[in-house]
């Protein structure tokens, strides 16, 4: 056995690294583009402790949030009516959402984009371990017929990675 091994880096289960508070992290005026262009994505330092994304008020519309950007499309979903397009594994922000506060999750990167024509402001807030966002790595993979591309993330096409 080696003399370090007790030298391990800090990985998801590693407790201690989601008891400290987080090193923020924020990204002022962001823009999540129209809805059908292309998406925005805001990736993280290091894996995240919590994270808090704000609409700018007087904005009004609504910001579509996933954990990839095929989540944030509808890849790998299934809306249950044939060929319907499928809602995706993502949730929605309002200006008068009660998400508008601190969220407790475990991420390396979001994928925003804009409910409808118009684009929105909204600023993201975050506290970051210092656990490497790669520690998150999902493998590239088959999904409902539909090839899931891998990354430092969770997959946000079935679910939870």
């Amino acid at each position: 056995m080696p003399g370090d091994s007790w030298n391990l880096a800090p990985g998801l289960n590693n407790v201690g690294s989601f008891q400290v508070s987080g090193r923020p992290f924020v990204s002022g005026s962001c823009l999540a583009p129209a809805s059908g262009s292309t998406s925005l994505v805001v990736r993280f330092p290091s894996t995240t402790k919590w994270v808090q994304i704000e609409p700018l008020s007087g904005s009004g519309q609504s910001i579509r949030v996933a954990f990839s950007e095929n989540g944030l499309h509808g890849k790998g979903g299934s809306s249950g009516t044939p060929g319907e397009i499928a809602d995706g594994y993502n949730f929605r922000i309002h200006p008068s959402s009660s998400f508008c506060r601190p969220i407790d999750m475990k991420v390396g990167e979001l994928w925003f984009m804009s409910e409808d024509s118009a684009t929105v402001r909204f600023d993201v807030m975050a506290g970051v371990t210092n656990i490497p966002s790669s520690r998150l790595q999902t493998l590239r993979r088959d999904v409902n017929g539909t090839i899931e591309a891998g990354g430092p993330n969770w997959s946000g096409s079935i679910g939870v990675g």
